[in-house]
């Protein structure tokens, strides 16, 4: 069982890894980022396949493709986040969640999760197959390479002569 917490930033797989857990709560100032798609790489961590199946497609379409920051609010209405939780207070709440679970009939809540990820967890493996030999194929291009070398320059990449 994952009770996840966010309490800053959550950038690329700080972000992708949420997709996998129980419950996540963000503090209001939370951020998050997944920003492949600008950098010239692809979603991983089965994201490409867990988000739109999450957050439906535009959604996804939106968080994976234009790579911008957003807050918690967002999240949330993606659907990966449970609940935004006031910083002083989220601890305390991933704990008490992960707390209620344990104290469940451990058989139950192990069958009962399998229940709810039986019919995407092939899915979601071979989802992350896929993105990790593309991702690897990715930080081999000239696009990656010039969207690496802009962010150390501190410049937008340019992508006009690919």
């Amino acid at each position: 069982m994952t009770a996840e917490q966010v309490n800053g930033a959550a950038v690329g797989v700080g972000t992708t890894m949420l997709l996998h857990c129980d419950f996540v709560y963000a503090a209001p100032g939370a951020k998050f980022q997944l920003p492949f798609v600008p950098l010239g790489l692809v979603p991983e961590a089965g994201s490409s396949f867990l988000l739109p199946y999450i957050a439906g497609y535009q959604r996804a379409a939106e968080l994976l493709l234009l790579g911008e920051p957003f807050g918690p609010e967002k999240a949330l209405a993606a659907g990966f986040v449970t609940e935004i939780v006031p910083v002083a207070e989220l601890f305390e709440r991933a704990r008490a969640a992960a707390l209620a679970v344990a104290a469940l009939a451990p058989a139950a809540v192990r069958a009962a999760k399998a229940l709810m990820r039986r019919r995407f967890g092939a899915r979601t493996a071979e989802a992350m197959e896929e993105e990790g030999n593309v991702f690897r194929e990715r930080l081999q291009s000239p696009e990656a390479k010039e969207a690496m070398t802009a962010f150390f320059e501190k410049r937008k990449p340019d992508f006009s002569r690919f």
